[in-house]
């Protein structure tokens, strides 16, 4: 079982714009049967871990809750789960709820699907296997940043995806 960060993020390092907005990432030329593709991911994944931003865009802008894992959404706030989807609210760090998390897998991998800040509380508690991140070629100029913590990381893989450098990292535990 591995945890791992998965996202694309603009060529200056954000991964959503000011106002959590994506679609400068939905314009650009990438081959969901390519290298590195969500398909081939997801594939592996038992259970995500989301922030509450992540979540709230998801819901805003997605017809029907595409997820069928358990989705573990971190927030203080009261927040309506979808219909028929296995959302489970929690408050709290990530190492507070992590055992539950990977039970709810069933043996897959975890994906922490959204916020840098999120993605930075796992790697904090040494929770975080990988980084995977597409770049896309844009820049924003400003946005929620890819990764708000600090990680020594070894480059494992690197490919492209029609318009995208595609990239995937494990986090270094010798230092």
């Amino acid at each position: 079982m591995a945890t791992h960060f998965y996202t694309a993020a603009s060529l200056d390092g954000f991964i959503a714009t000011d106002e959590h907005g994506l679609e400068w990432l939905f314009v650009q030329d990438f081959d969901l049967q390519g290298p590195m593709a969500y398909p081939g991911f997801i594939e592996g994944i038992g259970a995500l871990a989301m922030g509450a931003s992540t979540y709230e865009w998801l819901r805003r802008n997605q017809q029907v809750w595409e997820y069928v894992q358990p989705t573990w959404v971190f927030t203080h706030r009261a927040l309506p789960g979808p219909d028929g989807a296995d959302v489970r609210f929690v408050q709290g760090a990530p190492a507070e709820v992590i055992d539950q998390i990977v039970a709810s897998a069933l043996g897959k991998d975890v994906w922490v699907v959204g916020g840098g800040d999120l993605a930075a509380q796992f790697g904090d508690a040494g929770l975080l296997d990988e980084l995977w991140v597409q770049f896309a070629p844009v820049t924003l100029g400003s946005g929620k940043p890819l990764y708000t913590g600090a990680l020594q990381l070894e480059l494992v893989e690197v490919a492209r995806n029609a318009d995208f450098v595609c990239t995937r990292y494990r986090v270094r535990r010798d230092h």
